[in-house]
């Protein structure tokens, strides 16, 4: 009967024969340490086929010229070399460079004159190393979060391929600075409710802590006003007793813009009409460079629901009304029905003096938007900014200053969140303030905490906007597993080094 000889022998047996410093095995994988690949050992063929190659010589010499000490490999059979490459790959992937690149003749010759490196091609990348470089992120992110006090942002968002996808940010809550923020996980959801988004929100904090969850450590957890969010927030709070839920106040005020909006309808007509007057007519536009010169074009993009671009739009037609009415007036209306519009539009003595209301009344609400938006601000700070904005829509008179004044109020009210942190804001500059509407388990340690605690979402947003931009229509056939681990390597390049 033939001699059995199990795989760990055979590749211990192939290392000792072919060199030490050539190659090595960890019982189930034969790896070359010259070129820092895996290698099939199913034969000995295969070894001999390896060590014959141009490329293996080619690297073996450049190892010899440079004369560099041997390294003792870990027991997972990494390299230098290997690790050259997963630098390499985590450089690409924080960058948004496609791996793809490598395969230019031109690239990598120049990376190999400048580096005397032999790197593997785009497909070994991305199938060994970009896993390596997103499992070394999250360990960076759970050594710096250690025992820190923690808050939590969720947004969903659907993308290109329709896919319903949420983001999981988190920051640290500290009290001498503000603390880091990390994008820790991102996922596809089959539908948008309060029961996925638990979930989700537990899946991304077991990431965080392995070993089990320290619920106590999560202080706060911040989304938009949507209904499921609201109910996913209540639901958590069993679990996360000391956790206070706040809704965005970037959406808050972006809600009262809408409602600016709606009671202006024919201003609302104004903008978009204008828009399409210019929007890819180059004559109208030199016409309009020629006629107010030194003035920009009319805003392109009023973009849904972010109502307070919109603002920006009729602080911009108030202020130069008169140059837009004349350059207006100068076009045939039988060119396009956008342009006979604007003309009974730009006629219209009303038009003028909503702009000349709207301005005076609640144009700097796109500005107090703008600065809510800002990372890193004191709590006291955009509480501050909310007061602020409370107290001047309410000079606001006529009817109009009410129905928004209401407005203001309801999503204020809505906000209970808010209200608790109005509250801690007030202890941390030494108010007299009442502690009943705290949580019960917060104490005097944990208040401390929230110095620096964000009342917005605006970060988890900024995620979705380098998702989209790596998801671009040259690159629609990732993987969603190789994705997410780009985009994480990428947005935490800067925050965990």
């Amino acid at each position: 009967m033939p001699k059995i000889i199990n795989c760990s022998a055979r590749l211990r047996n192939f290392v000792k024969e072919f060199g030490e410093d050539i190659f090595s095995c960890d019982n189930a994988v034969l790896f070359c340490k010259v070129c820092g690949v895996k290698e099939s050992a199913e034969k000995k063929y295969n070894i001999q086929q390896h060590i014959a190659r141009g490329k293996h010589i080619q690297q073996l010499n450049i190892r010899n010229q440079q004369e560099k000490p041997k390294s003792q490999l870990l027991v997972t059979g990494m390299s230098m070399k290997s690790s050259f490459n997963e630098e390499l790959c985590n450089v690409f992937l924080s960058t948004n460079i496609p791996l793809t690149k490598l395969n230019i003749p031109t690239f990598r010759d120049f990376l190999h004159k400048h580096t005397k490196q032999i790197f593997t091609d785009e497909s070994t990348l991305r199938k060994n190393y970009i896993d390596q470089c997103y499992t070394n992120t999250i360990i960076k992110i759970r050594d710096y979060v250690r025992n820190k006090n923690v808050w939590v942002s969720i947004d969903e968002t659907t993308d290109v391929e329709e896919r319903y996808v949420a983001n999981v940010i988190i920051g640290t809550l500290e009290v001498d600075n503000p603390g880091k923020i990390f994008l820790l996980n991102s996922e596809v959801l089959e539908k948008a409710n309060h029961s996925t988004i638990s979930k989700l929100f537990d899946r991304s904090l077991f990431i965080l802590w392995p070993e089990g969850i320290l619920y106590d450590n999560v202080l706060l957890f911040v989304s938009d006003a949507a209904p499921y969010m609201v109910k996913s927030g209540k639901s958590l709070q069993v679990l996360y007793s000391k956790m206070v839920h706040i809704t965005c106040l970037a959406h808050g005020l972006h809600r009262v813009a809408e409602q600016i909006r709606i009671n202006f309808p024919e201003i609302n007509s104004l903008i978009s009409n204008i828009k399409k007057v210019f929007l890819k007519a180059p004559y109208r536009i030199n016409l309009f460079k020629n006629l107010a010169p030194g003035i920009p074009l009319p805003p392109e993009l009023i973009i849904a629901p972010r109502w307070g671009t919109w603002l920006n739009a009729v602080n911009y037609y108030c202020e130069h009304f008169l140059h837009i009415k004349n350059v207006i007036l100068q076009l045939d209306s039988d060119d396009a029905l956008a342009i006979k519009n604007a003309k009974k539009l730009v006629e219209n003595p009303e038009i003028e003096k909503n702009l000349i209301y709207i301005k005076s009344n609640f144009g700097f609400l796109a500005t107090e938007i703008t600065r809510l938006e800002t990372s890193g601000m004191l709590l006291s700070e955009s509480v501050c900014y909310i007061e602020k904005v409370k107290q001047q829509i309410k000079q606001a008179l006529g009817k109009t200053g009410e129905t928004v004044t209401k407005k203001l109020d309801d999503v204020l009210n809505k906000n209970s969140g808010f209200k608790i942190l109005t509250i801690i804001s007030n202890i941390l500059k030494a108010e007299k303030v009442s502690r009943e509407e705290l949580p019960e388990d917060l104490t005097c340690d944990d208040l401390i905490h929230y110095k620096f605690a964000p009342i917005t979402s605006v970060d988890v947003e900024r995620s979705f906007s380098k998702y989209k931009h790596i998801l671009s229509d040259r690159r629609r056939k990732f993987l969603f597993e190789n994705l997410k681990k780009i985009l994480i390597v990428q947005c935490n390049s800067d925050d965990i080094d």
